[in-house]
């Protein structure tokens, strides 16, 4: 896979099977450059032991939904991306349902991209999470 390039929707789903958003079931919704959509299916297996969605599970969905638009932003010439920095403010948690991530592109630099994700409950459209992350923008040695 090219470290830079933008991927429709379905291609980002395709390369989901196998790792931890896939295991999850995160789906992409919608991608277009600088914001991606997301949702995943709450079921028992996301839950922490007391009975409430994992905030790993939000986590993980948040930073799936920044992480996956962020090649499409890649400067020219660049390798990939790593995570460098995340920050998750819970406002509240869910049982069932589904949950849905928005992610939006902050800052598309040389040599970080910075990038916000809300976290809803989408029965109710109540914000369970509010996400900021750093990535750091890889080139060849």
């Amino acid at each position: 896979m090219a470290a830079t390039g933008f991927l429709t929707a379905d291609e980002l789903n395709a390369i989901l099977p196998g790792t931890l958003p896939g295991l999850l079931g995160i789906v992409v919704d919608t991608h277009e450059p600088g914001r991606l959509t997301s949702h995943l299916d709450v079921r028992p297996e996301l839950l922490a032991p007391n009975g409430y969605l994992h905030a790993g599970t939000v986590v993980t969905l948040a930073d799936t939904s920044c992480g996956l638009p962020t090649r499409a932003l890649l400067p020219e010439g660049s390798s990939g991306f790593t995570t460098i920095e995340l920050k998750s403010n819970h406002l509240g948690t869910a049982r069932e349902g589904r949950i849905t991530a928005v992610a939006t592109n902050v800052h598309a630099g040389r040599t970080t991209q910075v990038w916000d994700a809300v976290v809803t409950a989408e029965a109710t459209g109540k914000t369970l999470a509010l996400f900021r992350c750093t990535q750091s923008v890889l080139w060849p040695r």
